[in-house]
């Protein structure tokens, strides 16, 4: 029985995730709220040992786990990339529906970005990763990207991550029961 448990760290809040625009590759920074909320998400993780960590490239994954005290012990990797946004990058949902009725990420992928077959492999190869490790591993990562992580996780398609909502610095956590992938915790923002 495997006793890997990984712990979904989504960075904290930036100007786009307060209004609602798509953000894949916008290096954008974590807001001053955005900082607390990494500050307490440190206190939540302090007694916690990690095997390994790993972040983002990008600079609110990098600034979220930096704050939470890991940035010197976590190794960068572009499986951690949000998803890319392509044409809709920076476009709310609402802006996005009025050239492409009823749009969404799960369903049909990002334009001229990457398709949800792509972010699946990403993913995929993630999972690979994290399961060659014992013990406790974080990733620190952004919403959609996390949220198809935690569906191939458990074996479901990249579009189940749509029923999996995430907020900013919340925690989640993924593990076993009984040798079968299960989310342990989800969308914890209790600490916040």
């Amino acid at each position: 029985m495997s006793k890997l448990r990984v712990y979904l760290c989504r960075h904290g809040e930036t100007e786009w995730t307060l209004s609602g625009q798509h953000t894949s590759y916008s290096d954008i920074p974590i807001t001053p709220n955005g900082e607390l909320q990494a500050q307490k998400l440190k206190q939540r993780l302090e007694n916690v040992d990690f095997t390994k960590v790993y972040v983002s490239p990008l600079l609110r994954a990098k600034m979220t786990c930096e704050i939470v005290g890991f940035m010197q012990d976590a190794e960068i990797t572009d499986d951690l990339f949000e998803w890319n946004y392509g044409e809709v990058e920076g476009k709310t949902t609402p802006e996005i529906r009025k050239t492409i009725p009823g749009w969404t990420i799960f369903n049909d992928g990002a334009p001229g970005g990457e398709s949800i077959q792509q972010v699946s492999d990403r993913a995929d190869r993630m999972i690979e990763i994290a399961r060659q490790y014992e013990g406790n591993v974080a990733l620190f990562s952004s919403g959609h990207f996390s949220r198809v992580l935690a569906a191939r996780w458990c074996g479901l398609s990249a579009s189940d991550g749509r029923s999996l909502a995430l907020s900013t610095a919340s925690l989640s956590i993924l593990g076993y029961e009984r040798d079968v992938p299960v989310i342990q915790l989800w969308n914890d923002t209790d600490f916040l």
